[in-house]
Order: C-alpha cells, then sequence, then structure tokens
C-alpha cells in the first residue's frame, strides 16, 4: 500500500510505501508532482493519554464489556489516534477492578484492540477532596494512597496500569509514590490541594507529570504560590494539556508551553465517556453531566465545572498551533513522541522500518470571522498495523 501526503515535519510531498505493517520506503516527489496545496498532511498516528470512554460508555463503569471497549477502540480511530490510554477515573475499587479486567479481556480477545491500546491510566481515586481540586470525580469515593490496593488493581489489569494521577498532600504520599514508580508506573500529580512542601516532596519521590496542568482547582487560591506556580517551576514534571478551546484560555496556554517548554509538554484530550453525544443532560454513574451546544461538557447545575472534555486529541494540535504559535512538527510532537517518551515506548514516525501507524489530514488554522470558532482538524484516513482502520487513502 502507498500513501501520498505532505510530510507533517517539512512539508515535502511523499509517498510512503507500507508492506507487513512497517513502513518500508519514504519517497520524497520530484518537483514536477509537487502541486501540493490539496494535498493532506501525513504524520505518525497520535497517542492520548487520556481517554475516558466514548459515546455515552465509560471505561470506569461497573457494566462495561469487552465489546464495548473493543467498539470504543474503533470509533477512535476517526479521530487519527492509533494508540491510548484508556482512562478509569475514582470509584470503588469493585468497579475500577472491573473495569481493569474487561479492558484486559478485550485486548486478549482482539489483537488489534491490544495494539491501540497502550496502556491503561488511572486517574484517582487517590485525590483530594476539596471541591474544585476533585472536579467532576465523586467524593465519597475519593480516599488515601493504599498501596495494597493499588497492587490488587495492577493485579486486576495484568501489569498495563503504565500511569497513576493522584493527589500528593497525603502523609503517606511520598512513601506511596516510591513504591509506585519503583514498579515502572509514571506517578502524576492532579486534583490536587498539595502546598509548595508536598509538590516539592511529591518530585524528590518521583512523581514525572501533572496531569492537565491549570485543570481541576479551587475557584478561589493565593496569587502565590500555588500548585500551579510550584508545577511549573518543577523542571522534572512534564504537563499533559487540554487544549480544547474550553479548559485552559489561550494566554495560559502559550504561557504554559513557553514555561515548560515544548519537549516537557504533552497534548491529551481527556474525552469522557459522554463525548459524542448531542448536546443535553445526562446521568453517568458518578452524576448528572450536561452537554451545551458548544460542545463544553460540565457538571449539570454547576456550569463553572468542567466534567471532561468532548473534542478529540487532533483539536488539541490545531488549537496549541494557534493559541501558543507553535510549528505542526512541533505540535504533532506534543501528540505523538513525547507522550511515547514519557512511557518509555516506540515514538513511531515516518521512516523505513517505522510502524505503519499513520494519520493523514486536513488543516485550517485560518482565523475565524467567529471568536467562538476553533481552528479544525480533519481526518482523512487513520492507518494502523499497516491497515487502513478508518477513512480512505488519499491519490494525487
Amino acid at each position: 500500500m502507498k500513501l501520498f501526503g505532505r510530510r507533517y515535519d517539512n512539508g515535502e510531498p511523499t509517498c510512503v510505501e507500507i508492506a507487513g505493517g512497517k513502513i518500508v520506503g519514504a519517497e520524497t516527489l520530484a518537483s514536477a508532482e509537487r502541486q501540493t496545496s490539496c494535498w493532506p498532511w501525513i504524520a505518525p498516528g497520535l497517542f492520548d493519554i487520556q481517554v475516558n470512554g466514548y459515546g455515552g460508555q465509560e471505561f470506569s463503569s461497573a457494566d462495561l464489556t469487552p465489546e464495548q471497549v473493543i467498539a470504543i477502540v474503533q470509533e477512535y480511530a476517526a479521530f487519527g489516534v492509533t494508540r491510548f490510554c484508556p482512562t478509569l477515573f475514582t470509584a470503588s475499587y469493585e468497579v475500577l477492578r472491573h473495569g481493569l479486567k474487561t479492558i484486559v479481556a478485550a485486548c486478549n480477545s482482539s489483537p488489534e484492540t491490544a495494539r491501540r491500546i497502550a496502556a491503561i491510566h488511572v486517574e484517582g481515586p487517590y485525590i483530594s477532596k476539596d471541591d474544585g481540586p476533585r472536579g467532576a470525580h465523586p467524593l465519597e469515593h475519593c480516599r488515601p494512597p493504599d498501596w495494597d490496593e493499588f497492587q490488587r488493581l495492577q493485579e486486576a489489569a495484568d501489569g498495563q496500569i503504565r500511569i497513576l494521577t493522584m493527589s500528593v498532600e497525603f502523609d503517606d504520599s511520598p512513601g506511596f509514590i516510591e513504591r509506585v514508580t519503583r514498579t515502572g508506573v509514571v506517578v502524576a500529580i492532579g486534583h490536587t490541594s498539595a502546598d509548595s512542601a508536598h509538590i516539592r516532596a511529591a518530585v524528590d519521590a518521583g512523581a514525572r507529570l501533572s496531569t492537565h496542568l491549570g485543570n481541576g482547582c479551587h475557584l478561589t487560591m493565593p496569587v502565590y504560590p500555588n500548585y500551579f506556580w510550584d508545577q511549573l517551576a518543577e523542571d522534572q514534571l512534564a504537563a499533559s494539556l487540554i487544549v480544547d478551546g474550553h479548559h485552559l484560555p489561550a494566554s495560559v496556554v502559550k504561557t504554559f508551553v513557553r514555561v515548560k517548554t515544548l519537549e516537557r509538554c504533552l497534548l491529551i484530550s481527556d474525552v469522557s465517556g459522554w463525548a459524542g453525544r448531542p448536546p443535553g443532560r445526562y446521568t453517568a454513574g458518578h452524576g448528572e453531566l450536561e452537554i451545551l451546544p458548544d460542545g463544553k461538557l460540565v457538571v449539570a447545575g454547576q456550569r463553572q465545572l468542567l466534567a471532561g472534555a468532548s473534542r478529540p486529541i487532533g483539536a488539541g494540535v490545531a488549537n496549541v498551533m494557534r493559541f501558543a504559535g507553535v510549528s505542526l512538527t512541533e505540535a504533532i510532537d506534543m501528540a505523538t513522541t513525547h507522550p511515547a517518551r514519557l512511557l518509555s515506548m516506540p515514538l513511531g514516525g515516518l521512516q523505513p522500518g517505522d510502524p505503519a501507524d499513520l494519520v493523514l489530514f486536513d488543516l485550517d488554522l485560518a482565523e475565524p470571522d467567529d471568536e467562538a470558532t476553533l481552528p479544525e482538524f480533519a481526518v482523512r484516513c487513520t492507518v494502523s498495523g499497516g491497515e487502513v482502520v478508518w477513512g480512505t487513502p488519499w491519490q494525487p
């Protein structure tokens, strides 16, 4: 199979040849064939480390089935995502265990599902009970770190938990973080009420990521110090950012990217299990949610509180280019190379020998007449393991 597109990293018109699930050739086309204004872009498939579900189904659900997991994986191909981390948020031990075992069962029954599920992300349940930092996580299930419980959850996940997001203000947080990181799990700080000393101790113990930095916070807090400044100042912490146009203002995105530097910034979607549904009010396992006409997902009756996201990670690629002034290459790296590096996984690329996990897309960054209109990342085709899993390859 051959794919044609403009390389995301240099704009050159390229023919990528695929065989046996690998890239076997990447040829820059001759100048006579360079009428490329209508060509799609071609890049490694996107890697989203925070996906809570889709289409009305959450991974943190007592009734999750392997078939539903497989269906979400298939639906997510429409967004150019070839690897992602199913994310389970704060719930009872029983619900978390069920979700983890179900994801493992789906991977065991479907090789393609196993290919695209890179690892599992558990967000909570060891988070702050405070309003604001807790976000939409259910209060009754927020609890301090429990090493025995975490081991049981990891066993249920067949060792596939690779990211744990937690608050770090608990007395036992540093010791717990040390034990978790020794098992190869990335500990991320999130949904926290931690002070400066707590943040410093967590980093010293091995924390390496700030989950959706800038979100999950008190509605009012000290100008400084606070847990945003403290995390921004920690060079050992990478930061995942939800750049969907709802979670962070453009000026904040630009500031975070410049302070953290590009190499330490990752794009995530934090897509909710209710993404893909029409505007309206929905009953989730953890409470009432509302999808507004502009796609914003909020806690019903408390529209100032976000309850996850509804836009896929490709929206973040387009938005971060316009908000922070980064290049397409840099934006794609934030959604491919950087998350892979965080998890010590293959980086992907467009070179011979790289996995044939690719996305062809169009990109519209034109300044809109309507300020509410966001840049567009439109997927034409997604290829996973050398097979087209969504859309149609483009031919010049």
